[in-house]
């Protein structure tokens, strides 16, 4: 079992839901969050008259727990919805899952994630 984390552009999250989609990946959480990586803040941004440099850029965040045999389609999709080619389409984090538990059944394991 893996937790599988994206950090993508906005503009690319329903090419990302798509792509997941086609790989059979209907399970997701998505979160508005912010960060910089390489490309950096902007700069140049002006308020209240004084110039100011933005060091945090918009993201969205995506978490997706699936079993080992979903870690490549879904990296696979995570890849074709977000690339663009350009500095700053994003990151993706494989993190092991030491267990997973379904409230409703109290399943657990790879059965619980589904």
């Amino acid at each position: 079992m893996k937790l599988i984390i994206a950090y993508i552009q906005p503009y690319a999250l329903n090419d990302v839901k798509q792509a997941l989609y086609e790989a059979d990946v209907k399970k997701i959480s998505v979160t508005n969050s912010m960060g910089c990586g390489q490309q950096g803040g902007l700069t140049g941004e002006m308020y209240r008259g004084v110039e100011v440099e933005v060091t945090l850029r918009k993201k969205v965040r995506i978490e997706i727990a699936v079993n080992d045999t979903f870690v490549k389609p879904t990296i696979d999709a995570i890849i074709k919805g977000a690339r663009s080619g350009e500095i700053g389409d994003g990151k993706i984090f494989v993190v092991p899952i030491e267990e997973c538990i379904r409230i409703r059944t109290g399943e657990t394991g790879s059965i619980a994630i589904g």
